[in-house]
């Protein structure tokens, strides 16, 4: 326990002790904090304590404005820092605790109430990747746009598949999205593309990683070694946008209809505008030895993958996860998805080792995201086109107001948590408002 009270309900207990990045009103300056139950630890005021075989001669990373410097510095590092934060906050230990008990929390200059902190970006994200590694996500999609039978793309149990994303437009949890312009074709009729603001706007609720030690040009990370260079997690909405239309000339036989989260620009590359106007992560990361006692069985992969993919020991993750909407701001917000980290197909491994094996170098601080998380069931799916079954159902929101897409001033929030014996390991909330459009040509 510590001396920092908290319940049981609680994201951020002393056997989490998430990293993050922050800032007051008093002291603009950006600096790593260490979330506590409704407190944050600036390590900046107690970087002097970090004085293990390890740290001593390193601790200057916690003066840094982003976290980069701390992932880069590996596990060994990692586990030491981890001790020696639960030893000075834990209620036994007198470094802070004493203090604790003549001052209140509030006093003490190393700790700043939650409520009074501005949280930014944790790391400065030089390249962000987004796969698709739900199994359920993938074959709901297929199953709307695709025959019986081709629901999957032939390579999708042989290799996590992923885009590389903008990495520019990633923000913290709280920033407005607004909705963007683009071009859209409706149908195959050779008529010119329309411009306008997109139709229907999604969320995707998922989990991302950041890397830790990075890798040279030209060597690839083993499978075997990935763990060594995955720092922790966090949570992600990858918003994606659609005008709804046709893809031309595509064969009918392969496709009922072209799928809406594409837009007319992903042809022949793959995604672009729909991707690049947002992706919100949540402002604290769990890491991954906060989260190792909440590790279960991989999802059984029932196509072997080759062997540079092959991993037994278990790196999946028993995570609760949710999606709540406020509609338009006022209402709300309602519950609209539950669903697990654990169905994920690809493990974080296979995603790292697979995007290396070209040599691609990985650096400290990229993030690398899982795509759509849903389960089987109606209420664990982790967006509104599947929610809303390519547009053919509604999703209640109170009050008799329904969505099918997310309409303008509406606000997602995103959860998640590791539920232990009487505590609980969460990521806190990532949370994203829809702005209307502006018009580009005025």
């Amino acid at each position: 326990m510590s001396f920092i009270k908290y319940d049981q309900t609680c994201d951020f207990p002393i056997q989490n002790l998430p990293y993050g990045v922050f800032s007051t009103a008093e002291n603009a300056q950006h600096r790593i904090g260490v979330a506590i139950g409704d407190q944050v630890l600036d390590l900046s005021v107690v970087g002097e304590l970090f004085n293990g075989p390890h740290l001593s001669e390193c601790r200057d990373v916690f003066d840094k404005p982003v976290l980069n410097d701390l992932m880069g510095l590996g596990p060994p590092v990692w586990k030491e820092a981890r001790q020696t934060l639960q030893k000075i906050l834990s209620a036994d230990d007198p470094t802070l605790g004493d203090n604790a008990e003549v001052k209140t929390i509030q006093d003490l200059k190393a700790f700043v109430p939650q409520s009074q902190a501005v949280m930014h970006l944790p790391a400065k994200i030089g390249d962000y990747t987004d796969f698709t590694s739900s199994l359920h996500h993938s074959v709901n999609v297929g199953k709307m746009f695709r025959e019986k039978g081709d629901e999957l793309a032939p390579n999708w149990k042989h290799l996590p598949a992923g885009y590389h994303g903008r990495a520019s437009s990633v923000v913290v949890s709280g920033t407005p999205i607004r909705r963007p312009y683009g071009q859209a074709c409706f149908d195959d009729s050779g008529k010119p593309p329309t411009f306008g603001p997109c139709r229907l706007m999604d969320f995707e609720l998922e989990m991302a990683f950041f890397v830790g030690p990075g890798n040279d040009l030209g060597e690839p990370i083993p499978v075997t070694k990935a763990q060594d260079h995955i720092f922790g997690m966090t949570l992600m909405n990858d918003w994606s946008v659609s005008n709804g239309f046709k893809e031309p000339g595509y064969p009918q036989s392969k496709w009922k209809n072209f799928a809406p989260e594409f837009l007319w620009e992903y042809i022949p590359l793959g995604p672009f505008l729909a991707k690049n106007l947002g992706t919100t992560i949540a402002p604290w990361v769990v890491t991954m030895e906060a989260l190792a006692s909440f590790a279960v069985p991989n999802v059984n992969q029932d196509v072997e993958p080759l062997p540079y993919l092959q991993h037994k020991d278990n790196f999946n993750f028993d995570i609760n996860l949710a999606a709540a909407i406020s509609a338009d701001g006022t209402n709300g917000p309602v519950t609209i998805c539950q669903t697990n980290f654990k169905d994920m197909y690809w493990s974080m491994k296979q995603q790292l080792a697979h995007h290396s094996v070209t040599g691609c170098n990985m650096r400290p601080g990229d993030l690398l995201a899982s795509g759509t998380i849903s389960g089987p069931t109606d209420d664990s799916l982790g967006s509104m086109l599947e929610l809303c079954w390519k547009g053919t159902r509604e999703v209640a929101l109170g009050n008799g107001i329904t969505r099918k897409f997310l309409e303008d001033n509406d606000e997602v929030i995103l959860t998640g948590y590791c539920q232990g014996d009487g505590y609980r390991v969460g990521f806190g909330t990532c949370t994203g408002k829809v702005l209307p459009a502006i018009n580009p040509m005025q």
